[in-house]
Formats: structure tokens, C-alpha cells, sequence
């Protein structure tokens, strides 16, 4: 019989992982990475955030990313699997990019999304 898994939380792009490490490189000496998770905010209901991150609580889901790591919040895990994380560079604007399967509806201004929590089949 074959174990089913879940999908892997997020995956990161080189072009995200290449900001980040550039990000870093000014982030207080004692930081180990970023946290990213969710706040309720906007129209739509909810925006990504990301802080540094100086150390992992026992409940954080590790994105290990060789150089750094990304924590993943447990309140924002369901929101945020099978998210694939990009930076892109547009001659308006610069940022990082979340194409997130589980969005349903975004903003005009596209400062939050709405989002519902990833269905996935844990039976072993």
C-alpha cells in the first residue's frame, strides 16, 4: 500500500531565493531566516507577511532553503499549501509573487486575497 502525503507547504523559485539571501544580508546578525504566514486584512480578507526570524517554535513548518530557512506560521499552513513563491521585476514594480491554488478572489488593488483552506487526502 502506498503512503499518501500532503503537498509540499510552498516551493521557492531561485528568483525568490536570491532576494531573500539579499534581504538577509541587512537583517539583524543574529537572524536565521523569514516566517511567512497570513494576517486578516484588505477587501478580500487576508496578505501574506514575512519577518526575519532570529529562532524556530516547535509548531513552525521549516521551508529549508539551504543558506536560510522559511518558517511557516501553523495558523497560515493550510492556507498556504502546494503556494509556489516568486520575485519578479516588471518596469512598475518589484515583488515577491504568491501563485496559491488555494486563492479564490483577490482585491483590485491586489493587496489581499481571499483564501480557503488546502483539502487534501492524509489516509495512509
Amino acid at each position: 500500500m502506498t503512503k499518501k502525503t500532503r503537498p509540499a507547504a510552498i516551493t521557492v523559485t531561485d528568483n525568490a531565493k536570491n532576494q531573500l539571501l539579499n534581504m538577509l544580508k541587512s537583517a539583524p546578525a543574529d537572524t536565521i531566516g523569514v516566517r511567512l504566514g497570513l494576517k486578516n486584512s484588505g477587501c478580500a480578507g487576508m496578505s501574506y507577511i514575512m519577518d526575519f526570524i532570529s529562532d524556530i517554535t516547535p509548531s513552525d513548518e521549516i521551508i529549508d532553503c539551504d543558506d536560510f530557512k522559511i518558517a511557516i506560521e501553523l495558523k497560515s499552513l493550510l492556507f498556504l499549501l502546494g503556494t509556489r513563491m516568486d520575485y519578479k521585476t516588471d518596469k512598475m514594480r518589484a515583488g515577491f509573487i504568491f501563485e496559491n491554488p488555494n486563492q479564490t478572489d483577490a482585491c483590485g488593488c491586489g493587496e489581499s486575497v481571499k483564501l480557503i483552506p488546502a483539502a487534501f487526502d492524509n489516509q495512509v
